[in-house]
């Protein structure tokens, strides 16, 4: 009897603690590719290519040190038809496999097309099995049960039942400290004189792979140093990164978690986004070590740093997920707002004059990073203010950044960043006038536009802009409680000072491609 298995591995599968890999097998053999499929459905950042392709090749390789059979395609093998299913049918064909078997995707896309796949198999005789992943710690219906006959998705609410249902920071059925969110506690600027913790990077060289790239067209956005590559590649680097957030930046981490500077890119964060949305780490460990951390440094380590560093983890993560597959595919083509401009050109080069925006951009493009903050309130704020079509906000943040994969992009953006669900995920458009972006950064201090300026010469567009938001929206939003009061100022300006706010955003409009 024929039980040879063909087993496909995605790109962002690469846990070595999944059950699959416990037990050597002659009968199976594992796939793994780099294909233009997955190079060109998005125009990515250079270092979200050269990341996956060098962390996936990595993967590969101690597959086959455990002793497993792997068959991996790069991009210029001659034999790489360059998709998934051509190139698997091939696989399946030539060995004569009896099986094919995949761990479920987490796109949309991915899990159609593989379901597809699958269905055709069918069809010839072979036998098609998905299994789990094994990461994430909610089903992708959770959610959606949760909140079953809801019009909208709390997170709060999901955030309380993780908690319970994993025994975080609990004390029975309550929370350990009898407060279940300190997120009020997570919103300090940056003290001038604070010293900031250099990032934990490492210096692979990818040159090979870079020129590989280069080579075989791909066209990509940002920089790299291809003999200085930052980002972990595997488990062990990434168990360092952890172990470094733990120890070094999970002190100050809640405390300043929204914050924003010129002095630095990384500041308390623990960047450890793409080794999570690769699987290199699973979320539990993640948060054990950093409440095993809290645990034994309480002096030093206030419980508001962890609680804000959990609520992301299993909290906010685990909720982008469930609301992404209780409302794909239709969320993909959500525009509440209506909104139709086209993305400023300088979001492709950081070439503005506006400070926040130069830095948060530049940042972007030089690292394929940049921290929650810096996408919502400023790069994410501009373009909801501007009114840019949620698609091509859309592919600029699936493409920038280097964790960016659709399920945890796609319901940030269209959600929480440009509220183009119409409030499934956010009661309330999180814009903001320069006054917050003051607040929070030191952006302002050094910026050619005026902070408190509304209109005239240098006025920081962000200003007159946000006012011309909640004037041109004013049918969806005045009856909205959370955002009441500015409602209320709106409507206190003199005709004149609106005409005069409105008259300036439209000029902005005009030409946004040369702030």
């Amino acid at each position: 009897m024929n039980n040879f298995t063909v087993r496909l591995i995605l790109g962002d599968q690469l846990s070595p603690q999944h059950s699959w890999f416990q037990e050597v097998r002659e009968d199976v053999l594992y796939v793994m590719m780099e294909v233009r499929q997955e190079t060109d459905y998005a125009r990515h950042h250079i270092q979200k290519v050269l990341g996956f392709f060098a962390a996936m090749r990595d993967f590969a390789n101690l597959l086959q040190r455990q002793g497993h059979n792997v068959t991996y395609l790069t991009l210029d093998n001659p034999d790489n038809r360059q998709t998934l299913p051509e190139n698997l049918l091939a696989i399946i064909t030539n060995a004569k496999a009896a099986h094919f078997q995949y761990q479920l995707p987490d796109e949309y896309r991915l899990d159609t097309q593989l379901a597809n796949f699958c269905h055709l198999l069918n069809k010839r005789g072979i036998q098609t099995t998905a299994y789990d992943t094994e990461h994430f710690l909610s089903s992708r219906s959770d959610v959606a049960e949760l909140f079953k006959d809801k019009t909208t998705y709390l997170l709060e609410t999901f955030y309380r039942s993780m908690r319970r249902k994993y025994k975080v920071l609990m004390d029975g059925s309550e929370p350990l400290t009898g407060q279940w969110n300190y997120d009020a506690e997570n919103r300090k600027k940056l003290p001038k004189a604070l010293p900031l913790p250099q990032p934990h990077v490492f210096r692979h060289d990818l040159s090979k792979i870079h020129q590989m790239l280069i080579q075989s067209g791909i066209q990509t956005i940002g920089t790299v140093n291809e003999k200085e590559f930052l980002w972990c590649l595997n488990r062990k680097e990434a168990l360092e990164t952890l172990n470094f957030f733990a120890v070094s930046c999970l002190p100050l981490f809640g405390t300043y978690q929204d914050a924003m500077t010129t002095r630095g890119w990384s500041l308390f964060h623990a960047r450890l986004s793409f080794a999570m949305n690769t699987k290199m780490l699973h979320p539990l460990e993640i948060v054990e070590r950093c409440v095993e951390e809290w645990r034994s440094r309480q002096e030093e380590i206030s419980y508001s740093q962890v609680e804000g560093f959990v609520r992301q983890i299993i909290g906010w993560r685990e909720y982008m997920r469930g609301v992404y597959w209780a409302e794909m595919p239709d969320y993909a083509h959500k525009n509440a707002l209506d909104h139709t401009a086209p993305l400023p050109d300088w979001y492709w080069t950081g070439k503005t004059e506006m400070n926040c925006l130069r830095h948060a951009v530049g940042q972007s493009l030089e690292y394929g990073y940049a921290h929650h903050i810096q996408r919502l309130m400023v790069t994410g704020n501009f373009a909801l203010l501007l009114g840019v079509h949620p698609d091509d906000v859309d592919a600029w943040y699936l493409g920038v950044y280097i964790d960016a994969i659709e399920w945890v992009e796609i319901t940030n953006t269209r959600g929480m960043s440009q509220f183009a669900d119409g409030g499934i995920v956010g009661t309330k458009p999180y814009v903001s006038s320069a006054n917050y972006i003051d607040k929070m950064s030191d952006y302002c201090t050094s910026c050619r536009y005026d902070k408190s300026k509304r209109h005239g010469e240098n006025a920081c567009p962000f200003n007159s802009l946000y006012w011309d938001f909640y004037h041109r929206h004013r049918e969806k939003f005045a009856k909205n409680p959370r955002i009441a009061v500015m409602y209320k100022t709106l409507n206190a300006m003199s005709t004149e000072e609106l005409a005069a706010t409105l008259a300036q955003a439209q000029e902005y409009k005009s030409h946004v491609n040369e702030l």
